[in-house]
């Protein structure tokens, strides 16, 4: 397909003379979406009235086109649709309502109140029919290219010839912000390398932002910079409101298999608004009551009415129900057919979209033995990643740039790439931020466990997306390696410091530090089993001493915490608690303590958000409230640790950057070793005393 005539240089006037009339159902179904989306923001006193008043059109015309059964959200083979531009929500509110999904006219009043449906930013699993959590801008499209990278896996694997039970869409529609943040180039640039046929973005090019025209920070060619990633362009100016050209473009879209496709429409934000079209007052603000009656009166509609919803255009509207169902029952008969023609394939993809694990999923993790020497927590990852990786098939992921340093590359399969959709090894680049959005759009999109693999300290640049996914509950598994100051020379830049605490505040998301191979292989099966929220391995470069498997380790690390080493009394001297490659720190100090007649408790911590949520018998059997003589260890900030230690507790950290020098060195200069902790225990019991 050859891209159309740019018409970006069409006068607005112009541009809408020449352009076709709508049906009167049609106009009259667009100026209902406007007309909701208005009074909504007016009710609330609060949204972004601008950009659904100008997207109308093109959002009407993705109502009446996008295959899905707004009776079940979910159905797996439905088309996938996006608002990046999460501040225009209404938008996509009142498409969800107007075509019968579980969205009530009385949410839509209520728009952006307290236990509404309708909240100010687009969120998963709060409305039926929002795929992804939208707002922060950039991430909608980056989500959009995972959903999109996700159905080009599936259908290589599982379709067949004649039988294309995995073959939808995914639809963006992405704002001037949108474009703007670094995020998107990120998205795009990997959406054109991969050559995905089925991702259709729509760019509403308003040239309007909060703080006034687009001119003010941005004169990129959009056009030109995303052919050069690789993308179809159709660059339709000024035809917003052209619906014809609308439909040709997106059937276009459709139509070319071969390259991602970017629509770019030039919109008039706030359109029919007497005084606030084209103004970044019409962006975040409400029009107010003046001009909403009198944009109301350009619409030719009634100015005293609010919320209408005229009977042939709820009827016409709703006709996506009809073909929502149609196209299901469709997908199910040929779902049924696929069953009998390749039974174990359809079970497997059955399996996957159900998020169910195979009855002997976990046999082969290995086991590792303290005679066997010390082994870096990453490399053990790597073994565990690939024995459970070869007994679940939709476990696929990948690492920004660093799979050989982080150990993150499954050895039974090939790269996913343009040529072979059907590899399960992700190649991101270096680009973190996107390569955590895209694994929560694996995940939203169903099929696919994902994973993605980094440095720790390079969480500064996934975390927006890292947070997202812990808002949605998506279950990403993430692979963070070079933990601490232990990874040694590369220095400060490289040596986490703040990390476990910046991330162990984040709602929802939990955080395991594993202290020696085998609690990493139970830090793995824990984060395969749990699916209500992101998991995060936190690992080590360097080697640590294997500690020797037994029930107690295995268990304990999916309780989040518990007794490593210990006497057997119920009241120790002190409690000694740590996490990651400390823990073996701490071990060497109960040694020293011994030897003075001190008997020390060691207790391993590897997830602190786990351990808060078992019954307080368990808590008090591992942390004794009794025993107030208490010590903690880890090689990072100490904020957070007075919650297990106490008033009267002591904590060794690291309260300032690292610095560029050998391992062993660095523990020694931050006092980070057993002799330390040793001293700071007895200096905590004679406090006590």
């Amino acid at each position: 397909m050859h891209d159309t005539t740019p018409m970006s240089d069409v006068e607005p006037q112009t541009a809408a003379a020449a352009q076709a009339e709508p049906e009167p159902i049609e106009q009259l179904s667009i100026n209902t979406i406007r007309t909701l989306c208005i009074d909504a923001v007016q009710a609330a006193n609060s949204g972004h009235p601008g950009a659904p008043m100008a997207l109308a059109p093109v959002a009407y015309l993705l109502a009446r086109q996008l295959r899905v059964n707004p009776k079940n959200p979910h159905w797996f083979d439905r088309d996938r649709f996006v608002l990046s531009a999460g501040h225009a929500s209404m938008l996509q509110y009142a498409m969800l309502h107007l075509t019968g999904f579980d969205l009530s006219l009385e949410q839509i009043r209520h728009f952006r109140q307290w236990d509404s449906q309708t909240p100010g930013h687009p969120e998963f699993g709060h409305t039926a029919g929002v795929e992804t959590t939208t707002g922060p801008l950039g991430q909608g499209c980056m989500t959009a290219v995972g959903m999109a990278m996700a159905e080009a896996h599936l259908a290589a694997v599982y379709n067949r010839p004649g039988h294309e039970i995995v073959d939808h869409r995914t639809y963006v529609i992405c704002s001037d912000g949108d474009l703007m943040e670094g995020a998107s180039h990120e998205a795009a640039s990997v959406a054109g390398h991969l050559r995905l046929g089925k991702l259709i973005f729509i760019y509403d090019d308003n040239r309007i932002t909060i703080d006034g025209s687009t001119d003010l920070t941005y004169s990129d060619d959009v056009p030109a910079r995303f052919r050069a990633y690789g993308w179809h362009v159709q660059d339709l100016g000024d035809h917003a409101n052209d619906l014809p050209a609308l439909a040709e473009a997106l059937e276009n879209a459709r139509a070319e298999a071969d390259r991602p496709s970017l629509v770019i429409v030039r919109s008039h934000i706030g359109f029919g608004s007497p005084n606030k079209v084209d103004t970044s007052s019409a962006h975040g603000s409400p029009l107010g009551e003046q001009e909403v009656a009198l944009t109301k009166e350009a619409y030719g509609w009634p100015v005293d009415e609010f919320f209408r919803i005229p009977d042939p255009v709820r009827n016409h509207m709703g006709e996506a129900v009809d073909r929502g169902r149609k196209a299901e029952a469709a997908w199910n008969e040929a779902l049924e057919s696929y069953r009998e023609h390749y039974p174990d394939l359809a079970a497997q993809l059955e399996s996957s979209i159900a998020g169910d694990l195979p009855a002997d999923w976990d046999i082969g993790v290995p086991e590792f033995s303290p005679e066997d020497g010390a082994i870096a927590t990453r490399s053990a990852s790597g073994k565990v990643l690939n024995a459970i990786a070869s007994r679940i098939p939709w476990l696929m992921g990948g690492s920004a740039d660093l799979a050989g340093s982080n150990n993150s590359l499954l050895d039974s399969t090939e790269n996913f790439g343009p040529d072979s959709y059907a590899g399960r090894n992700i190649h991101f680049g270096i680009r973190e931020h996107f390569m955590a959005a895209s694994c929560s759009g694996m995940a939203l999109h169903g099929g696919i466990r994902p994973y993605a693999a980094t440095f720790f300290v390079f969480t500064d640049y996934a975390r927006p997306a890292i947070r997202l996914a812990a808002l949605m509950g998506q279950p990403v598994i993430y692979i963070m390696t070079h933990d601490s100051i232990g990874l040694g020379e590369d220095g400060p830049t490289h040596q986490p410091v703040e990390h476990l605490a910046a991330l162990r505040a984040m709602p929802g998301l939990h955080v395991v530090r594993p202290a020696d191979a085998n609690e990493t292989a139970a830090a793995w099966k824990y984060a395969i089993r749990r699916t209500e929220g992101p998991t995060m391995l936190v690992l080590t470069r360097q080697k640590v001493p294997t500690l020797q498997p037994t029930e107690a380790l295995s268990h304990g690390v999916s309780r989040g915490a518990y007794v490593a080493a210990d006497s057997g009394s119920d009241s120790p001297d002190v409690l000694i608690m740590a996490t990651g490659s400390e823990v073996s720190v701490a071990l060497e100090a109960r040694t020293l303590l011994a030897a003075q007649g001190i008997e020390a408790r060691v207790i391993s911590m590897p997830c602190w958000e786990q351990f808060r949520t078992q019954p307080a018998e368990y808590r008090d059997k591992v942390l004794p409230p009794a025993v107030r003589a208490r010590v903690a260890i880890e090689a990072g900030c100490t904020a957070g640790w007075h919650e297990w230690i106490g008033e009267r507790g002591d904590v060794l950290g690291i309260d300032r950057f690292g610095a560029s020098a050998p391992a062993p060195e660095l523990y020694r200069q931050f006092g980070l070793t057993a002799e330390n902790v040793a001293a700071r225990a007895l200096a905590v019991l004679e406090k006590r005393e």
